[in-house]
């Protein structure tokens, strides 16, 4: 517990030098003072999977009840990367995104979302501890989201070619024989963001300590330098940079990919089907995401909006969205208290315990924990990783 708290101040003062970074200016206070009536209508920016209206699946389906009760009509945009959720918040038009932390800082420091008050959300005192005032949505007291879920990038691979789980992410960085005796490459996966960039830093971490890699977001010169330089081995081995969720499953069902770091829903799904696949978290640990709900600043629907904030923070719709996308929920009861599919020993499968292994993605900046200016800043992640793809 002790880690924990101090993990979490350092975290909190990260994310408040990075908004002051970008911005200069201080938190505005939340826009909204009661709720009215809803307008009808409610649009979302969201991860694949994450508002499910059983069209899918019909068992999951926590959309049609939400609108029943309250007459707000959802419509869902789906984003495939963080870079295309900023971009459609910056477009507009939406009135709420599922945002990862290396979106939603952005969105605050850009003023594409309003603070929030928390007040007017009554199951507010359900949400876990750890997340409340989490720094990818919570800058000088203020917040910005409503927690949603939670969990680690795993690594996803073919159980016939892997009888037992691979410990390394080696799999996927370095060309090597995988153990039914043929070549990884042309076998593997990446995710087609830049910040993967962070994925291949925590692999350094562990195989190059004299680097000083303390913090995969947080790279100076050297130990960004050695983090493209680890990628571009890694282009030769790539089949296909994925950022489609349902693509990676084509991919892994008829395209012969054994190996990638992947999202817990996939594996679900896949699993789900037969196919023989399973995921692990390696030696190295993994990065991770903790998805927060933000209101677009020009939202036209906020009525209906604070209502969606109290309904994903329903026990039922956190126990049965954390089964579905094999994450773990913003509210610690859903895994035991029976009013939807969720059990505690799911939710041990999908990570509860290793919140401490995850480093969650937040926004890389030039002033970090290095010094003022001594880290590598976002848009060059983005710039360079699009270079990397491109075989430079």
């Amino acid at each position: 517990m002790t880690f924990r708290m101090t993990r979490h101040k350092t975290l909190t003062r990260c994310g408040t030098a990075t908004l002051a970074l970008l911005t200069g200016l201080s938190p505005a206070l939340a826009q909204m003072t009661e709720i009215g009536p809803g307008e009808g209508e409610l649009s979302i920016v969201a991860w694949a999977g994450y508002v499910e209206r059983g069209e899918t699946d019909a068992a999951f389906d926590w959309v049609t009840k939400f609108e029943e009760a309250t007459g707000c009509m959802v419509s869902v945009k789906t984003a495939n990367t963080s870079d295309e959720m900023v971009a459609l918040m910056n477009e507009g038009g939406f009135d709420l995104v599922t945002a990862s932390g290396d979106a939603s800082l952005r969105l605050i420091a850009g003023g594409r979302v309003q603070p929030l008050n928390v007040d007017l959300i009554p199951s507010w005192a359900t949400v876990d501890d750890r997340l409340k005032e989490a720094p990818w949505h919570t800058v000088d007291g203020v917040h910005y989201g409503v927690p949603y879920m939670w969990g680690p990038n795993v690594l996803m691979y073919n159980t016939e070619v892997f009888p037992e789980p691979p410990t390394s992410w080696n799999v996927v960085f370095e060309p090597m024989d995988l153990p039914d005796g043929q070549p990884n490459k042309g076998r593997v996966q990446a995710y087609d963001g830049p910040i993967h960039v962070a994925d291949a830093a925590q692999y350094l971490m562990a195989h190059r300590p004299e680097l000083g890699i303390t913090n995969p977001y947080e790279l100076n010169e050297d130990q960004y330098k050695a983090a493209l330089d680890l990628l571009r081995v890694q282009r030769d081995l790539v089949s296909r940079y994925w950022h489609d969720a349902f693509i990676q499953m084509d991919d892994f069902k008829n395209e012969g990919v054994v190996a990638s770091g992947s999202w817990p829903f996939q594996v679900n799904l896949l699993k789900s089907e037969g196919l023989p696949v399973a995921s692990t978290i390696p030696e190295e640990g993994a990065t991770g995401w903790a998805d927060t709900t933000m209101l677009h600043v020009d939202s036209e629907h906020p009525n209906c909006a604070y209502q969606w904030f109290e309904h994903q923070l329903s026990s039922n719709l956190q126990s049965d969205l954390s089964v579905w996308f094999g994450a773990v929920p913003s509210v610690p009861a859903a895994c035991t208290d029976g009013r939807g599919m969720q059990t505690a020993e799911g939710c041990d499968t999908n990570g509860l315990a290793d919140f401490d292994r995850i480093r969650f993605w937040t926004t890389p900046v030039a002033n970090c924990s290095q010094g003022e200016g001594a880290c590598v800043p976002y848009y060059r992640w983005v710039s360079d990783y699009i270079g990397v793809i491109g075989g430079r």
